[in-house]
Parts: C-alpha cells; structure tokens; sequence
C-alpha cells in the first residue's frame, strides 16, 4: 500500500537526518489524514490506495500551479523549493497513462456508452475517472475528451 511506503520512507528520510524531505512526506501524511477524517463522515467506501493517490495528484498539481506563478514571478528559490517538494510527491504517484493510452481508452468508452456528441462529454469523463481515475490526468483528458467529438 502507498501509505505504508509513506510512513516507511518518512521514517528513513528522518534517519537520514534530510529535513526537507522528511517536512514533505509529513505533509503528505497530513493531508492523508485531513482526506480520512473527511471520508468518515462519508456512506461510500473508497479503495485507501485511490484515496492515497488523488491526495497525492492534488498536491502534485497544486505544486505545478506555484511553481508557474513563482517562475512567472521571478521568484526561482521558492520554484525551486516546490519542484523537490513535487518530486517526492512524485515518487508515490503511480505510473501516469500517456496520451496515447488516454485517446484509446476515450475512444473505447465513446464506443463502450455510445457517445456520439459533445452533450455526451460528461459521460464520458465521469466513465474515464470511473475506470481510470487513479491513473490519468483528468485535465489533460478532459481536453482529448472535447477535441475527440
């Protein structure tokens, strides 16, 4: 499970005495146990390895959008900081799907649900993360999605 290989390299980066690394895997933990205590609440059950992983997509993409505004800003040291931080995060993720993969897999579920039209976009997006949540970017699918009708 990743939230075992979490704890497992938080606990070696602490040895290691690698203090940016350790602050960033304790923030993965956080935001995994901030994701838990909101599931509880929650009547449907969610797979710990997908709740895992759409932590970690969104700290991932969260970390994309400042270094952009940081690099934009002129601020390198902080883009810096938030590329190591990215990387981490990174090491968890599991392997994206390409583009390709990603336009086979809309073209399967257009067929698969018979989407003939834009007015069926929603479907098909709700089908992609459905089947392939955990391992697509939902962004950059979104606009295969749109630009395959």
């Amino acid at each position: 499970m990743i939230r075992d290989n979490i704890r497992a390299a938080t606990i070696s980066a602490m040895k290691a005495g690698d203090k940016e690394r350790t602050a960033t895997l304790r923030q993965i933990s956080a935001k995994i146990k901030d994701r838990d205590i909101a599931e509880r609440t929650s009547a449907k059950e969610i797979n710990d390895d997908d709740l895992v992983t759409e932590v970690l997509q969104k700290m991932a993409k969260q970390r994309r959008e400042s270094i952009t505004m940081y690099v934009d800003g002129g601020r390198e040291e902080l883009a810096d900081k938030e590329r190591a931080e990215l990387a981490v995060i990174e090491e968890f993720l599991p392997q994206m799907m390409s583009e390709e993969e990603t336009k086979a897999a809309i073209e399967q579920i257009k067929a698969d649900i018979g989407a003939s039209s834009i007015k069926d976009m929603g479907r098909v997006m709700a089908e992609l993360k459905g089947r392939y949540g955990a391992v697509i970017d939902m962004s950059k699918a979104s606009a295969l999605v749109k630009s395959s009708f």
